[in-house]
């Protein structure tokens, strides 16, 4: 995961992802049965999880300062 996210940026990806896998979206993240039963299929636990590995391929698009 790249440390420079914010925690806006943290909240909305995590948010979207949570979305995804709410709806029926495959996992990213290789889990057990028993991992997914201990965390109760918890949508926001995976993806959280799915951040922190790394494994999410995304780009966060920051407008550069206007200058002059």
């Amino acid at each position: 995961m790249n440390p420079k996210y914010t925690k806006y940026e943290k909240a909305r990806v995590i948010g979207a992802r949570a979305l995804q896998l709410a709806m029926g979206a495959p996992l990213i993240l290789k889990l057990s049965p028993k991992d997914l039963k201990k965390i109760k299929f918890n949508p926001v636990t995976i993806a959280k999880r799915e951040l922190l590995e790394g494994l999410l391929p995304l780009n966060i698009k920051r407008p550069l300062p206007y200058r002059h």
